[in-house]
């Protein structure tokens, strides 16, 4: 008798999307969705959202970690997250988050006439938002520590879950403006220049020439005008992310993971 051929194993979309996508659970992406917009969110949408989530936070914690690297420590604490923010203005993302955190009070103040003036007090919302919700990615952040080799103290472990989740909140905003408004309108476009032209930032050079036209091509939506998808997610990445290698590597992750989640659903 001929031997049959092992069939390669089945995964569930669910199951890839934790393990290949983000170690941000898919119904937790979903759930911030929800808290900010009643518009049906597609799978493809939860993952990308996933993917650039989970790029945003690694880079974080990796520029955490070279600053604890240089006091010869391997446990993050809030002076890391603030020295990595900076040293590269491209990690300051989730910038609600930064009113509730003790880290970051004091850091920044408004003046006027040379005084300061205070904060606005905060009054408590009936309506759920990112920082009532803002220890739901714990566990993921912890995973992504554990990754790069490294543990934080609970404080800084929660100011990595509110910026995740903060910064989650303000891309399915984007990308429900997106829809909307059938592509992005009110955000004028980062100029790329090349190194050779004069005055020239070499920070601003686009690191990939063909990024630039798929950056543009996301400026006009096509589809269905009450769902958010994969494209809207990156419409919106392009928002939150100001240009720079954070964008680039967003972006690219974001379309890679899609199509290997795409392929193991048809396994």
């Amino acid at each position: 008798m001929t031997a049959q051929p092992a069939r390669p194993e089945r995964i569930g979309p669910e199951t890839a999307s934790v393990v290949d996508v983000s170690p941000f659970k898919p119904a937790l992406v979903k759930a911030v969705f929800r808290d900010v917009t009643p518009m049906h969110v597609s799978r493809s949408a939860t993952w990308a959202a996933a993917s650039v989530t989970r790029t945003v936070l690694t880079e974080i914690i990796a520029a955490a970690r070279r600053a604890a690297a240089e006091e010869a420590r391997k446990k993050l604490i809030p002076r890391d997250l603030i020295s990595a923010i900076d040293r590269n203005v491209e990690l300051e993302v989730g910038g609600t988050w930064y009113d509730h955190s003790p880290t970051f009070k004091g850091l920044s103040v408004v003046m006027y006439d040379g005084v300061i003036v205070p904060p606005p007090k905060r009054s408590r919302s009936r309506r759920p938002s990112a920082v009532a919700g803002a220890h739901r990615f714990e566990a993921g952040v912890k995973r992504l520590l554990r990754s790069q080799g490294v543990t934080a103290v609970p404080v800084m472990v929660r100011d990595l879950d509110g910026i995740a989740s903060v910064f989650l909140a303000d891309l399915a905003r984007d990308a429900a403006m997106v829809v909307r408004e059938g592509g992005v309108k009110r955000f004028g476009t980062v100029t790329l220049v090349t190194s050779d032209e004069p005055g020239a930032d070499p920070s601003l050079k686009d690191p990939d020439p063909s990024l630039t036209d798929s950056v543009r091509a996301l400026s006009t939506r096509r589809g269905d005008a009450r769902t958010i998808g994969r494209d809207d997610v990156l419409a919106a990445t392009t928002m939150q992310l100001f240009g720079g290698d954070l964008r680039h590597r967003a972006l690219t992750e974001a379309r890679a993971a899609h199509d290997r989640l795409s392929g193991a659903r048809l396994l």
